[in-house]
């Protein structure tokens, strides 16, 4: 179904999602927003591969972490009504939590910069499923951390816990779950009829899409959630609800301009540096036009809003398929429309095979080896498979493409990614500068990896318990390598990085020494937690 049956730009669309247009495959749905209307509306591929069902305009997907702006919206909305201060410190509202030694504020969660644990990150380093865990079961994780990532407001780092404990708030402070606060305030108020915080996950929605993973050549696994936590996702939604939205940030309904502006305002940290990140809104640029956008992933679901205010102009993508890239789909949309505004030139990357430059061999050997973020303890390890250089992170393989002699494009990855490789002096090693979905880049040094003797490896071995966790993980040497042997342990071995310091699928494992520098406990860094400890029985 189009709006636009046979014009030239919704034919180059169509191409875009060419591979997806089919029965036997998941796909998406898309609507391109101009001047208050949708200009083109389409489904492509299928909602339900069971019942072969297509998607629609009027399919419901599972929208992730674009559900943030609507908590966020809903936390301003009280603020504007007198009933929360922002800057109030959050555990007047949720007392469960430690008192940290300072002030966390709401702001605080809403940024970014809170430095909470990230529960779905805990959830996964406890080899809990998502749905395993519901909201009282989360509230009560959250609260067993005895420590932060940082101190509040030092720094930002994405934070599921914050948009979680968000929606606490709302309860509390409104009487009204956020499934009823949002309904009421915000989606009566522009018509979404179809769009709710789903967080009874027995409740039916009609004409919603299926999510799917890929699994081998054109075959895809369901993906079946009992997972019902809001706030920092949750919502489900269409592409013509979702335009609704889009429009109240021209013609307010819900809200008012002063609330307009406060949600597309940023953040800023202890030492004043600005932030890109607003209320669940990215704010950025793409091609030198002002954005504001949002993803959100989770399992089977992939989905992606892109606005570009000043041109009065926006993309919605919402996908059923884990391996969807909505985001660089959106922007590819974007090309086609803006293209004569664009303030700045093209980037001299093709997405296309064989596009890329092709580097000498000796180019691609003097970047092979490991590279360790000091900070996170983030690792990256480059090798070359058939004359291709190659990243390996978070325990998974990306080929990387040449856009210059030290810019790549990581390929194959559910984020855009850029890897610039840095030489300070001839004979010294490289630096790399990683940068995600235009984030501010980290920068990974190159280490000589650490390799145990027998004995040594030995060592570590034993039974450690997290007490806020409230689990026990074995580690035992098998076949020369050390690994962890409890009940849904990771299948991969720890890595030797440094004396006393392992990684495994990007998280890294810091062995501590007690009396007579036995080994009495690890700390385990895995992204959006640090630090999190477990002592050794």
């Amino acid at each position: 179904f189009s709006l636009a049956i046979g014009d030239e730009k919704t034919s180059r669309v169509d191409k875009i999602f060419a591979q997806w247009d089919r029965p036997d495959s998941p796909g998406c749905a898309l609507a391109i927003i101009e001047n208050g209307k949708i200009i083109y509306e389409r489904g492509y591929g299928s909602a339900n591969l069971e019942n072969a069902v297509p998607i629609s305009p009027d399919s419901v997907f599972y929208i992730g972490s674009c559900s943030k702006q609507f908590t966020a919206a809903s936390i301003a909305l009280l603020a504007r009504q007198g009933k929360l201060s922002l800057d109030e410190e959050m555990r007047k509202y949720v007392p469960e939590l430690p008192d940290y030694g300072g002030s966390l504020t709401v702001q605080q969660l809403i940024h970014h910069t809170s430095g909470l644990r990230d529960y779905l990150t805990l959830l996964d380093i406890a080899g809990l499923p998502f749905g395993y865990f519901h909201k009282d079961d989360v509230l009560e994780l959250i609260s067993r951390q005895k420590e932060l990532n940082f101190k509040p407001g030092e720094e930002y780092l994405y934070s599921n816990s914050g948009y979680f404990l968000l929606a606490v708030i709302v309860e509390r402070v409104s009487g009204k779950s956020l499934r009823q606060f949002a309904e009421e305030n915000i989606f009566a108020s522009l018509g979404m009829k179809n769009t709710n915080f789903h967080d009874d996950y027995t409740m039916i929605i009609k004409n919603r899409a299926s999510g799917y993973f890929p699994a081998g050549k054109e075959k895809f696994k369901n993906y079946i959630s009992t997972f019902d936590c809001v706030g920092s996702g949750g919502l489900y939604s269409t592409v013509k609800d979702l335009f609704l939205w889009d429009q109240n940030f021209y013609k307010p309904k819900v809200g008012d301009r002063e609330w307009l502006n406060l949600i597309q305002t940023p953040g800023t940290l202890n030492n004043g540096e600005k932030l890109n990140y607003a209320f669940g809104l990215v704010l950025g640029k793409y091609k030198g036009l002002k954005t504001v956008e949002h993803g959100g992933a989770l399992e089977g679901y992939r989905a992606n809003m892109l606005r570009f205010p000043e041109q009065n102009f926006s993309v919605i993508c919402l996908s059923n398929l884990s391996s969807f890239n909505p985001g660089r789909l959106c922007q590819q949309v974007a090309d086609i429309y803006l293209s004569s505004q664009f303030k700045e030139e093209k980037p001299k990357k093709k997405l296309a095979e064989g596009k890329f430059l092709t580097l000498s061999e000796n180019a691609l050997k003097e970047k092979v080896g490991t590279f360790l973020e000091p900070k996170t303890g983030a690792m990256i390890k480059l090798f070359i498979k058939e004359g291709r250089l190659i990243s390996e992170f978070m325990g998974q393989n990306f080929p990387l493409a040449a856009m210059s002699e030290t810019e790549f494009e990581v390929l194959e990855a559910p984020v855009n990614a850029i890897l610039i490789f840095e030489k300070k002096s001839e004979g010294k090693p490289f630096l790399i500068h990683v940068s995600v979905e235009g984030e501010k880049p980290m920068t990974y040094e190159a280490i000589e990896p650490f390799s145990p003797s027998p004995d040594e490896l030995a060592e570590y071995q034993g039974d450690y318990s997290s007490e806020e966790l409230q689990v026990t993980f074995k580690l035992a040497v098998k076949d020369g390598k050390l690994y962890f042997v409890h009940k849904n342990a990771p299948q991969s071995p720890l890595s030797p990085l440094l004396h006393d310091r392992f990684v495994m699928r990007g998280n890294q494992i810091n062995f501590i020494r007690g009396d007579e520098k036995k080994i009495s406990a690890f700390t385990l860094n895995a992204g959006r937690v640090r630090n999190l400890r477990f002592n050794k029985k």
